[in-house]
């Protein structure tokens, strides 16, 4: 018997790591020791292990994920029983393998989609029924952190995606499209194992791209997620409740392939939907015309949750963000108006890229913006909790009226954007606005260009408007 150790870096995450819970299934299969626990535990890693696995997510967690690896290289006898996996394993192999001390570790590429791959035999460890007991916190005293989704189904129906986008690592993880996988034996087995499970997250990155979709749609409406048979029935105080269950496509769907075949979204119509996900990554007319159309397509088809991850800070300019922000505003009030049942929250989603130097973090520069930029749309998230929801006043307050006063907006003093309402009452917020607005085009420039780093101590100007503007800043 093996003692096997499973790790997760104490980044914040809304989902388990599915990856973890198949490798602790195939251990325990074996008949391996399996404990589980996220972040650094000291008692842990006193202990002596037969290989540690650690999990990886997003690039700009390097800092956070190689701190993981280097707290529990003295847990084994042989750096080369650390395993680590998952997106920045993968993306960045030949990085992690370069930091000191970590030359020998073992890095597991893309999917554990084949036999020999952890042990010389024949299991896949893609293919195991995902061990949900290591992230109970009632059963597992190593572990504090609540998932925020954790009593779900985690599955896929299909793998990889047709695309080849540039800022997207899922070409790399996982390279084959497969285009169908049976989730009825999974769920079943899942239930068995560890009691049925409240919601259904389909984890895959192009679900549209199957031309086993409506066999995937039976499926899933086969496994109590339809519209008409969403019922979960519990027991709580002694008594059967019931609570609606939900279908989640986590990643996303393709806007295109819904504009091209829009008998899809009535496929996705036949099941507990909640929220559709569709990205707005683009600003150009042409897919503004695409993505418009398949939020009429939603709403046609009575699909209530829209929501929408709209990427910045990569080729687009802070003009374009704002234009797609209202276009789901307008949306909204046009869905309201004709009697439609669907909203529309948006999700503004800052750009790091996934290569290089500048995928360890999160100061990746877009080429058409500048830090200051960032810094407002940021400071206005935070307002809003990262959320624009579906009220048109809500986001013309939290935005602007117009993209001129939104240009102003991002460039006031970070206090004046969260703490707004307090900076109109007591002046502050007019004070600035009179100073801004006496800006000429030559000066306004040159302040943008003063502030444009961010950075405010000890910065000035022979100007004394923006001598005056500058003290906001800092005062």
């Amino acid at each position: 018997m093996r003692r096997i150790l499973l790790i997760e870096p104490s980044y914040r995450n809304k989902y388990p790591p599915l990856g973890l819970m198949k490798i602790s299934a195939y251990h325990k299969m074996l008949g391996d020791k399996v404990v589980f626990c996220k972040g650094a535990n000291l008692s842990l890693r006193k202990e002596k292990w037969d290989r540690i696995y650690i999990t990886s997510l997003f690039t700009f967690y390097w800092n956070t994920t190689i701190k993981t690896i280097k707290y529990y290289l003295k847990s084994v006898n042989d750096s080369k029983n650390i395993f680590v996996g998952g997106p920045m394993a993968t993306i960045m192999a030949e990085e992690i393998l370069a930091q000191k001390g970590l030359e020998e570790i073992t890095i597991l590429r893309g999917l554990l989609n084949k036999p020999n791959m952890l042990d010389e035999n024949e299991h896949i460890v893609d293919n195991m029924v995902p061990d949900y007991s290591i992230i109970d916190t009632a059963t597992n005293n190593y572990l504090s952190y609540n998932y925020p989704v954790s009593d779900a189904f985690l599955i896929h129906s299909t793998r990889g995606c047709i695309r080849k986008c540039e800022f997207c690592a899922v070409p790399k993880i996982e390279p084959k499209f497969l285009r169908y996988a049976d989730i009825k034996p999974n769920i079943k087995d899942v239930i068995k194992q560890f009691g049925d499970r409240r919601n259904l997250m389909i984890m895959d990155n192009n679900i549209l791209a199957s031309p086993d979709l409506e066999q995937i749609i039976q499926d899933i409406i086969d496994c109590g997620f339809g519209i008409n048979n969403n019922d979960y029935k519990y027991i709580k105080d002694s008594k059967e409740r019931t609570k609606k269950r939900y279908v989640d496509f986590n990643q996303g769907l393709d806007a295109r392939l819904l504009y091209e075949h829009p008998e899809k979204m009535e496929f996705l119509s036949r099941v507990a939907v909640k929220p559709l996900r569709i990205a707005f990554d683009h600003a150009d007319d042409e897919f503004v015309e695409i993505y418009t159309r398949c939020m009429w397509l939603a709403a046609e088809n009575k699909i209530k949750d829209v929501s929408n991850y709209i990427l910045f800070n990569f080729d687009d300019e802070p003009n374009d963000l704002y234009r797609r922000l209202e276009i789901n505003a307008l949306l909204n009030a046009q869905f309201e108006n004709g009697g439609y049942c669907t909203r529309i929250w948006s999700f503004p989603m800052r750009f790091s890229p996934i290569y290089g130097e500048e995928a360890k973090g999160r100061k990746f520069l877009g080429k058409k913006w500048v830090r200051k930029q960032l810094r407002g749309i940021q400071c206005i998230l935070n307002a809003t909790h990262g959320v624009v929801g579906p009220k048109l006043a809500f986001f013309k307050k939290a935005f602007g009226e117009n993209i001129d006063e939104f240009n102003k907006l991002i460039w006031m003093p970070e206090k004046y954007i969260i703490y707004r309402n307090e900076n109109i009452q007591n002046g502050n917020a007019d004070c600035w606005n009179n100073l801004f607005y006496q800006l000429d085009a030559k000066l306004l420039a040159d302040f943008q260009r003063i502030i444009g780093d961010n950075v405010f101590v000890g910065k000035h100007s022979d100007n004394s408007i923006i001598s005056k503007l500058l003290s906001h800043y800092t005062d």
